[in-house]
């Protein structure tokens, strides 16, 4: 199935039912007065954060949401019924934003979270709220306000705790075969990644964490070339990047200077993300001479200058990839309570 990231949307919540005009006609009562009631409050528009989901694919089919209007109000003080709301369900990871003015409405990270992004319209009121000692048969009402309308983009980010880096053929797809149960597709050409692969690394029991297999950068990625600016998205969120390098790149290029194209295209897209921790995985090690392993990736992290953790791996034999996972999972726990300690804190100060 194709992934798809990025929808357009209109959504519309329900206009307000109008207020009636009505006046109590009953045997032996000449003088009934006023009893129209009013309308119903139109429903409003909600999005949804359904864990079900995965993908925008749906939205590409039906692009119109429209919420119920509420019912007019009716004769013996009767209020209209309201128009019932309309809940979008969404995949976890999606931020909604209006259209016409840019601003973000809604951003879904927690399974089950409720957004309201079109507020129903007001009901309209009844004749018999304009009653009064010297107006006793008022004929006027109001009638019902519409409903907001909104048009909304939206981008789903994949929720990940690591992101994979490198150019196409780095050896990504084939990684996450080798650490989780995701089996994405492999071969030995470029972009064989078209659309984002969840894999789930487990370690032991309740220890695990979420690695992204995303489409390979080029150079000119963020400005939009390839599938870099997709990518580029959904990177974001990860609290850890992998940087797979090919030590042994079957067209000859300079695996130095594939880090820096990465790099490059990082910076330009977010100077947030360029700064974010990133480690060195050298990938495809059983393809060099055993005698020339070490000096060919001492000589490439000597380059680069490279002072954070580095890993040699063979992803497709599966060597070094069980002390790669496990150095992730001691620090993602690491992270994990870090970011709860720093949650608790400010909520203890207040």
């Amino acid at each position: 199935m194709k992934f798809v990231d990025e929808a357009n949307i209109r959504v519309e919540a329900g206009k307000g039912g109008n207020g009636c005009v009505s006046f109590r006609r009953e045997k032996y009562i000449p003088f009934g007065g006023p009893d129209g009631g009013d309308g119903g409050d139109g429903g409003s528009v909600y999005v949804v954060a359904d864990e079900s989901l995965n993908t925008l694919v749906d939205l590409r089919y039906q692009r119109d949401f429209r919420a119920e209007s509420g019912q007019q109000g009716m004769g013996r003080n009767r209020t209209g019924k309201g128009g019932d709301d309309l809940e979008i369900p969404l995949p976890v990871g999606t931020i909604v934003y209006d259209k016409d003015t840019g601003e973000t409405l809604a951003d879904l990270t927690e399974i089950g979270q409720r957004v309201k992004i079109a507020q129903g319209g007001f009901h309209g009121l009844g004749n018999t709220r304009f009653k009064s000692s010297t107006n006793r048969a008022p004929r006027q009402s109001t009638n019902g306000t519409p409903g907001e309308v909104r048009q909304l983009h939206l981008e789903l980010k994949v929720l990940a705790d690591v992101g994979l880096l490198g150019l196409p053929n780095a050896g990504k797809s084939t990684l996450i075969r080798a650490v989780s149960s995701a089996r994405p597709k492999v071969a030995d050409y470029p972009f064989t990644t078209l659309y984002p692969n969840l894999g789930v690394v487990s370690i032991e029991a309740h220890r695990s964490f979420v690695i992204a297999d995303i489409p390979g950068l080029i150079e000119g990625a963020a400005e939009g070339a390839g599938l870099g600016i997709q990518f580029l998205k959904h990177v974001s969120r990860t609290l850890l990047l992998l940087h797979l390098v090919d030590v042994a790149p079957y067209d000859g290029s300079d695996p130095v200077e594939s880090v820096h194209i990465i790099e490059r295209e990082l910076a330009k897209f977010s100077d947030e993300l360029r700064g974010r921790e990133r480690w060195l995985v050298l990938n495809k090690v059983d393809l060099l001479p055993e005698d020339e392993r070490e000096a060919v990736c001492d000589d490439i992290i000597q380059r680069l200058g490279w002072e954070g953790p580095v890993y040699r791996i063979a992803a497709l034999a599966k060597q070094g990839t069980a002390k790669l996972t496990q150095d992730i999972m001691v620090h993602m726990e690491r992270q994990r309570e870090a970011l709860a300690a720093a949650e608790v804190t400010p909520a203890a100060e207040s």
